[in-house]
């Protein structure tokens, strides 16, 4: 029993290794990390200037004229946090402007959260404009590429592509473009 935690229920583990493989997926086709890391920002810069700490007794009170900026800033890092998740088109707008604000939060916004959310801040926007939409090579299917057939025709040259079996002809098609000849099946001259 304490072996097999999901035995009690039947299908549950199916359910739940699915669930998971689908996150999996889905996180793996846009920046997660990166939209988590600024949503994470956000948040410290919005809560230190609005609450009021105590230290043995003595009110430490971060409200300052900042509260404002404060809110604005943590907000739209909030928002872009989001936005990078549903809509990685607009990565690296998202990464910059994060990452200025940020910086700006700095001055603005009581050190940045306390630096809590300037560093969230500046990492989230800096994986943001790192990230790359291509697929890892592991993923990639390597086909060999093959060689164009070239042969003559009437107009010109015709080269059919072996890969996609596209044909191009005309008088720019192949290699004889400049008075040369093509080599023809047998690879003789």
């Amino acid at each position: 029993m304490i072996n097999e935690p999901f035995g009690t229920l039947p299908g549950l583990r199916d359910r739940i290794d699915g669930t998971r493989r689908r996150f999996r997926i889905w996180r793996g086709g846009r920046p997660f990390w990166a939209g988590l890391f600024m949503l994470l920002a956000g948040a410290p810069i919005i809560y230190f200037p609005y609450i009021h700490i105590t230290l043995k007794g003595v009110a430490v009170a971060l409200s300052t004229t900042a509260g404002a900026a404060s809110l604005i800033i943590g907000i739209l890092l909030m928002t872009l946090g989001v936005t990078l998740w549903f809509h990685q088109q607009v990565r690296v707008f998202a990464g910059i402007a994060g990452l200025l604000l940020a910086l700006v939060s700095f001055p603005l916004a009581n050190f940045g959260g306390l630096f809590f959310g300037l560093f969230f801040g500046l990492v989230g926007g800096s994986l943001a404009c790192a990230w790359d939409p291509s697929p890892p090579e592991g993923e990639m299917q390597h086909t060999r590429a093959t060689p164009s057939v070239t042969a003559s025709g009437s107009e010109g040259h015709m080269t059919v592509d072996s890969l996609t079996g596209q044909a191009g002809c005309g008088p720019d098609a192949g290699p004889s473009r400049r008075g040369e000849i093509a080599p023809d099946a047998g690879g003789a001259p």
